[in-house]
């Protein structure tokens, strides 16, 4: 039965010819079967198509180890924990899928391979639907633990010092004179800031070992950190690790990972910024060093830890390390081939680019061509600008994101409606594709596209406000109401 599924999914690729166009054959299958659960989807229909295709592929290349099998459809399932997942849904969708191969392999999808797919994609849906469950506990156990950890008024109480007598999880005791550099080991009697300087009970920051009032005779510091951040900072320096500078880029987007776990989709868009701002280190990122960090700091901050806090921590972090173990290494080839593509066209092909995204766009969205009332040259500049964007992404993530958040808020102002982002993308990598000679090239363009129109589209969402509908409207009534 698993050599069944294989052959029949190698041959389903080939006959596809691509898998850009195996990728689209398997969504409009699933859409034209259930035009209900257009709606479930918010990403570009190009972006959507891959994803059904590499999450297909993902459990079929794994569906003859049960353990990796396991994890491949607990990590999709973690993608879904938003969308309302139901056996009638999931029927649809298997049938749907099944249906295409029985179409497009005729007499070679026999039917213990039928019948073997039914299995596979039943067992991933029944997974998606006992996991919406589970993990609501977890996702509980969260929310109220990381409040607890930036409570600073609760992690000051002098009593939590000393209930970790054994230095397991904050060591206190700090050579007076060692200083920890940013990039390398310790130097006696030089001393070197780097991002683990801690701030002080009088508010100011500096390195661990400056801040003499703090300290008692044995030389231990008596001013313990007052909430994660600051924590984690103190905690890295005594277990060793002052020296990774890259655990700055994960603590700068942990409060963003776990206050939005519920929500898949703006997980993996942080997740996958982070693993670009990741990519720009040139040394060993090693993941279970910032695990061990920062489970030892949760614990010395939430008051009732237990093994169910350890369970939903670990389980977060597990679940964040996956996307972001898939994402590692490769970031740094995709920018190489999108440069060089994009470094290759000649003023000719650019011009090509400029007309044709515009045709194609109206021609998917006749009602976009209301909100693109400007003239040919702005037109023409806006196509540039986004196409560099997609090679900016890769070089300058964090400034990217953040001129992408200014450009959300205008798109509020503008009154566009997030629904034309999905088809102006979608139009995007349809032209690029036309004359994109390189496979790697193309896939490098549609995925930092698909990143920048999800980055859009929560911006505009989270900007239209109720208020801003009113301006937008010109409505003094809603204004007043609002």
């Amino acid at each position: 039965e698993v050599e069944a599924v294989r052959q029949a999914w190698a041959a389903f690729q080939t006959a596809a010819g691509s898998r850009d166009a195996a990728g689209e054959a398997i969504c409009a299958a699933i859409l034209e079967a259930a035009p209900s659960l257009q709606g479930l989807f918010k990403t570009p229909r190009s972006v959507l198509a891959m994803r059904f295709f590499s999450g297909i592929g993902d459990i079929v290349r794994k569906v003859h180890d049960p353990a990796a099998l396991k994890v491949a459809v607990e990590t999709l399932g973690f993608k879904h924990l938003d969308v309302e997942v139901t056996t009638p849904r999931v029927n649809l969708i298997c049938e749907a899928i099944v249906d295409l191969l029985q179409i497009e392999l005729g007499e070679p999808f026999t039917p213990m391979a039928r019948n073997s797919w039914y299995d596979i994609l039943n067992y991933a849906g029944s997974a998606f639907i006992t996991l919406r469950t589970r993990y609501s506990d977890r996702l509980r156990i969260l929310a109220k633990s990381w409040t607890q950890a930036n409570r600073e008024e609760h992690a000051g109480e002098g009593e939590r010092g000393e209930e970790h007598t054994d230095g397991a999880d904050v060591a206190v005791r700090v050579p007076t004179n060692d200083v920890v550099a940013e990039d390398g080991p310790k130097k006696k009697g030089h001393k070197r800031k780097g991002w683990f300087g801690l701030k002080s009970s009088s508010g100011g920051r500096g390195s661990i070992g400056s801040d003499k009032d703090s300290r008692n005779d044995n030389g231990v510091n008596a001013s313990i950190p007052r909430n994660f951040q600051d924590m984690f900072r103190f905690n890295a320096i005594v277990m060793g690790y002052g020296s990774r500078v890259w655990m700055k880029e994960i603590t700068s987007s942990i409060e963003a990972i776990v206050t939005n776990f519920s929500s898949p989709n703006r997980v993996q868009e942080e997740l996958e910024v982070l693993a670009l701002r990741l990519a720009k280190y040139r040394t060993n990122i090693t993941f279970p060093e910032y695990k061990a960090v920062m489970l030892a700091s949760l614990r010395s901050l939430v008051k009732d830890w237990d093994a169910l806090h350890e369970l939903a921590w670990t389980w977060l972090w597990e679940t964040a390390q996956r996307t972001l173990d898939a994402n590692m290494g490769k970031h740094s080839p995709q920018e190489d081939a999108l440069r060089k593509f994009l470094g290759s066209l000649d003023e000719k092909d650019r011009a090509f680019i400029r007309d044709q995204i515009y045709k194609t766009f109206f021609s998917l969205a006749p009602v976009s061509e209301d909100y693109f009332k400007r003239t040919t040259s702005r037109l023409h500049r806006m196509v540039d600008k986004v196409v560099a964007m997609t090679l900016e992404m890769y070089r300058e993530p964090a400034n990217t994101v953040e001129e992408l958040s200014a450009l959300g808020l205008r798109h509020v102002g503008y009154g566009i409606p997030t629904d034309l982002f999905g088809p102006w993308a979608s139009s995007c990598v349809q032209v690029v594709g036309s004359i994109a000679n390189d496979g790697n090239a193309l896939e490098s363009f549609s995925w930092s596209l698909g990143l920048i129109s999800r980055i859009l589209v929560r911006v505009v969402s989270e900007g239209s406000t109720v208020v801003m509908k009113a301006i937008n409207a010109n409505c003094g009534a809603q204004l007043r109401r609002a």
